[in-house]
């Protein structure tokens, strides 16, 4: 098992995740952070930590989609494994259906 960051994120970006992780498996994008899932140790402190509660284990139905997400964008984006404030209309979209599908942007994040 592991974690995966799903569609919730997208467009909030909240790093409250990254800040509990013992081992630094997050990577970021323009506007959606992923779990790199051969890193990820399944100790569960991050999904309690999403304010968005965008961070599922992988094992729930439906989690494919996001563990390729995951598996994909992992591999080419940056490490991030310090807080930093989130997306600034987080508020607006968090709970918004769709989120990937509208707005998931593949260009890298900033990293650390």
């Amino acid at each position: 098992m592991t974690y995966v960051v799903t569609d919730n994120c997208v467009r909030c970006k909240y790093t409250d995740c990254v800040e509990v992780c013992p081992v630094d498996c997050f990577y970021e994008g323009e506007n959606f952070l992923v779990i790199h899932p051969d890193e990820c140790i399944d100790c569960g402190v991050c999904e309690p930590e999403c304010p968005a509660e965008a961070i599922k284990p992988d094992t729930e139905p439906g989690m494919e989609k996001w563990l390729k997400v995951n598996t994909e964008f992992a591999s080419i984006w940056p490490n991030i494994t310090v807080k930093r404030d989130p997306m600034p209309e987080a508020e607006k979209y968090d709970g918004e259906e769709g989120k990937f599908e509208k707005y998931f942007s593949a260009e890298p994040g900033q990293g650390n």
